[in-house]
């Protein structure tokens, strides 16, 4: 199988990927493959993984992850990289290896395949329509539990940007939030404080708005980052001249492929968009097996 050489930097996301394809494989195999014993044990064969749509391709590391797991002498052999555009009908890769293990493998392997592709052509899509503006396209929380880092991997193989990782990596004060801290000022003040005493380092703090009062709120107790939510295109044009680049302005709520041009037409410096993640359909992928 393609392996990085030693002195090669280690994946990032070696460990989430580890993890992600045990529980993967476990939910799959369980206490073993009842069919694959059908096969003579001693038969290897070939295979190739085809395209059969329009993708960006995303999630070679996990494919690989899976059948390293049940046969570490699998030899795969990529003919496309995370990231690139494949068409129908177009080789991605080549597969050598036992037969039982490459049947037992495969659909693990292509379900993980199939959704990030899913999530970076999607991702590619929107950053295609937002493209010659300056807005930047970025996910979302909205993501299928326990695959939030592979999804964002994946939004970032498709040309968009990932928000904050989690709840614990940076500091967002929604609504609820502000009533409960009593107004936005008294929010983004408990906020810094947060933000000065914590241990991990938090990346951005960022309070969300509904109006252009609360806007003018939010630029008077110091906020840097500010998310427009539900606003007209009007408004969020409005808010645009009223912020006059002093914070990073981020519009959300009912965007799709058919709004978020128009949106980033208002000036704004992001869009987060909940479906990139949320809203996914897997990619058409077969494993092909070759005749012996």
């Amino acid at each position: 199988m393609n392996t990085p050489s030693s002195s090669a930097p280690a994946n990032p996301l070696d460990d989430e990927i580890e993890r992600n394809v045990v529980a993967a494989l476990a939910e799959d195999v369980g206490s073993g493959d009842l069919t694959v014993q059908l096969v003579p044990a001693d038969i290897v064969t070939r295979a190739t993984v085809v395209a059969r749509e329009n993708a960006v391709l995303c999630g070679r590391a996990w494919f690989e992850r899976c059948f390293a797991r049940l046969d570490p002498g699998i030899s795969i052999t990529w003919q496309a990289a995370d990231g690139d555009h494949a068409v129908p009908d177009q080789i991605l890769c080549t597969i050598e290896g036992p037969a039982r293990a490459l049947l037992t493998g495969e659909r693990t392997a292509l379900n993980f395949l199939q959704l990030l592709s899913g999530v970076a052509t999607r991702a590619n899509q929107y950053a295609r329509a937002v493209a010659g503006t300056r807005a930047q396209v970025v996910d979302t929380r909205k993501t299928i539990p326990g695959l939030r880092l592979a999804q964002k991997y994946a939004v970032k193989c498709g040309g968009c940007g990932n928000h904050r990782l989690g709840l614990y990596d940076a500091i967002l004060i929604k609504e609820n939030h502000i009533l409960a801290a009593g107004s936005i000022a008294s929010a983004m003040a408990a906020a810094k404080q947060v933000s000065d005493s914590t241990v991990s380092p938090c990346k951005f703090i960022q309070v969300e708005v509904e109006s252009l009062d609360e806007l003018g709120q939010a630029l008077d107790a110091g906020a840097r980052m500010i998310l427009l939510d539900n606003m007209d295109l009007d408004q969020m044009r409005a808010a645009v001249a009223l912020n006059a680049g002093r914070a990073i302005l981020e519009a959300s709520g009912n965007v799709n492929l058919d709004t978020v041009r128009r949106i980033a037409e208002t000036g704004v410096d992001r869009i987060s968009v909940g479906g990139l993640t949320k809203d996914v359909r897997a990619m058409d992928l077969s494993m092909r097996f070759q005749d012996q």
